[in-house]
Formats: C-alpha cells, structure tokens, sequence
C-alpha cells in the first residue's frame, strides 16, 4: 500500500474522524488511569491491535479465532466495566450542562465549616469529606447511611465523635447539604504514593481517580489538612486557603470570563505529551485500516485518440478532458492518477465530419480489476474531423 497516495487523499471527514477518536481516547484514558479497570483495558487494547495487524498479514487462524471470541470480549467489557460505562454515559449527559442547578448558600456555612475543620485538625479527628461536583458519586461509594442537614460544627462534631457509630468512613456533601455519612471509597491502586499516606489519603484519590468530586482529608496523625482533587492531593493551610477551594474550585460554575480562544489553546497545551501520543497512535490505527475502506475518487483525465488516420486530424475541440468517478477499497483507488488510469477512443475507422462518440469503461485502461467505474462525465462526446492540409501532412507550419 502507497502510504503517500493514502495521505495525499485525506479528506475533512478523515481529519474529523481521527480527532474525534483521539478526544474520546484521550478523555476513556484520564478516566481510566489509575484504576483497576485501566490495567485490563490495556490488555484489551493490545488484543485489539493483535488481531488487526494478524487481518493485515493475512495470518488466517489467528484471524478466525480472534473474530469467535470478540463477542465474548464484548460481553467482558460490559462486566468489567459496567461502572465506568455509566459513569461515562453520566459524563457524557448533556442535559446537566443546561445550566439548570441548584443554587448553594455558601456564605451562611462556609466559614463555621472552615473553623471546624482546623479545630478538629488541632484535636486530631481524623475526617473525610467528599464534595460532589457535576459526576454523580452514588455508584462509586459504598454502604453509607443516609441523611440530609446543613455541615454544621454540631452536627461534624456529633459525626466524627470518636465513639460515634457514624465516624467511620466519609461524608458526603452534594450542594452544601449533607447526604450520606459512614461512606466507604475505592482506594488508589497507584504504586508511586507516598509511603506516610494512609487509606484516608489512598480512598481520597481513588474516589478523585474516577469523577471529578473533591475530597477534604483531615489527618488524625499529623493533624494536617489535605484536597483530593483533579487526581492529585494537595495541602490546606488556613482557612481562607480552605474556603478559597470550596468557593472557586469546588462549588464554582464554569468560568465564564474565560473566552473560547484560551479555552482552546489551554486544551492543546494541558497535557500535551499524552494528547500527542494518543494522537499519533489513533493516526497510526486509522493508516492500518483505512486501505480497507470503501472510497470514491473524482479525476479529470484528457481524452486521447489512438489509430488516427494519418490524413485525418480532429480539428474540433482542441482540448477536451473527462471526468472519472471510481470506486473500491481506499488502498487502490488512492492510488489511481493521470499516468496509471487512461482514456482513448480509437478512430481507426474515422471519416472525416462530425460524429458522437459515448465514452464507456470499454474506452479506460484501469491498473487493476478492483476498481469499479461509478460515472463517466461527459457520457458523449462531439468530435470534428477533417482532412489534413498539405502542410500539415509535410510536417511544415
């Protein structure tokens, strides 16, 4: 296969399917990264490349047991990710983008919240508290009792009391209202964390590693103060700190002030290396297969004559051109130019006048039998012959 006619033919539809592909890839890895479903989906990744390069080389086994066993790989995928499927449908909803919300009174409970939580820092309670965002957490949290009230410190303390049936485990606040407490979260299974993190720390950035809630832990050990968020942990050190990520971070509505420009170019530039190379792998599945494609193909041709008696010369048009359109698979037609596909019309037979000819596929030469002639443009044509005059017969102007 010409990977340069493959190229040379790219259209907008490809470029959109490629960047398309490459979005969806590069957001199923953020997604996945970090969890336990991103090590098996790995693994399926690479039997899916298996199995394309094996169609490529014509190995026919390994082709036709890979084709038996892709509906029980299917089947696995939906076991195995049947919570990360929801999640991304949730994601994907765009109904929660309408701008319909519930407004949060963060003013009336924010800075009481602030206090306590430095309170309970310096008495060593240990706490997590998860703040839902726009992804839904029921489905990734476990257990949990549920309640709904205002994160009062009388209402934290009486939680996270240390003979308190309710204090192990997280909260959850949703809209500034307390939903569920006693709350179990998947942990990381990160291996580059920090060996002094405990599981409050490790169940903070496995919750984060799957939606885009934040979660607050406050460490009984160090009395120290910490946000679990956008997959990485970061220190607390005041209160304002503290209310400052819970007002513009956590509970913020989109930034509006930003325009589509930076927004664009913040896209490009976040992350950078990892787009690119997911780029460049979907470009480089999409050259593997695109040569089995179905492909159509417009070229403009000049008409030539063959068997031309030499007393004869077609005097009317000077210049005439054709349009072909041909069809078959991507990795033949691209290939097809003004020196491999020719045209001709024999007028061995020719009497000189005017006469119309139908041009046909008998009237082509194609470079192989795999390409198919949709349409022909002209069908007919009008060709003028007369007689050669002296000179033109002597070779003389």
């Amino acid at each position: 296969m010409n990977l340069f006619a493959l190229l040379s033919n790219i259209g907008v539809p490809d470029i959109l399917d490629i960047l398309f592909i490459s979005m969806v890839s590069y957001q199923l890895y953020i997604w996945f990264w970090g969890t336990k479903a991103f090590k098996a989906l790995i693994g399926i990744v690479l039997l899916s490349g298996i199995f394309i390069v094996a169609k490529y080389w014509g190995l026919f086994l390994t082709t036709w047991v890979f084709q038996i066993l892709w509906q029980v790989f299917v089947i696995l995928l939906i076991i195995l990710f049947q919570k990360e499927i929801r999640q991304m449908l949730e994601r994907f909803n765009p109904l929660k983008n309408l701008g319909f919300k519930q407004g949060v009174a963060r003013d009336n409970w924010i800075p009481e919240f602030a206090d306590w939580v430095f309170d309970a820092a310096k008495r060593r309670i240990g706490a997590l508290i998860v703040f839902e965002r726009s992804d839904l957490t029921f489905d990734l949290v476990t257990k949990g009792i549920s309640m709904e009230c205002d994160p009062q410190p009388e209402i934290l303390n009486s939680i996270f009391y240390k003979e308190s049936p309710l204090h192990d485990g997280a909260i959850l606040i949703c809209r500034g209202k307390i939903l569920k407490v006693s709350c179990y979260l998947p942990l990381s299974a990160r291996e580059d964390l920090p060996q002094e993190w405990g599981t409050r720390h490790r169940a903070a950035l496995g919750l984060t590693e799957q939606c885009d809630a934040w979660v607050m832990i406050i460490s009984e050990e160090r009395g120290e103060i910490s946000f679990a968020g956008d997959q990485k942990v970061q220190k607390v050190k005041d209160q304002e700190e503290l209310s400052t990520i819970i007002e513009d971070v956590i509970f913020s509505q989109k930034d509006v002030d930003t325009n589509i420009k930076e927004k664009i170019i913040s896209w490009f530039t976040r992350n950078y290396k990892i787009k690119a190379a997911v780029f460049a792998l979907v470009f480089i599945l999409w050259m593997a297969l695109a040569g089995q494609q179905d492909f159509e193909k417009k070229i403009d041709l000049p008409l030539n004559f063959k068997n031309i008696p030499a007393e004869l010369m077609v005097s009317r048009p000077n210049d005439l051109k054709i349009s072909v359109t041909c069809s078959g698979l991507r990795k033949d037609v691209s290939q097809l130019n003004k020196n491999n596909l020719l045209t001709y019309i024999d007028l061995f037979s020719a009497r000189p006048g005017t006469y119309f000819y139908s041009i046909n596929t008998g009237n082509l030469i194609l470079p192989n039998d795999r390409i198919n002639i949709i349409n022909i443009t002209p069908p007919r044509i009008e060709l003028t012959l007369e007689k050669r005059s002296e000179s033109n017969q002597s070779g003389k102007p």
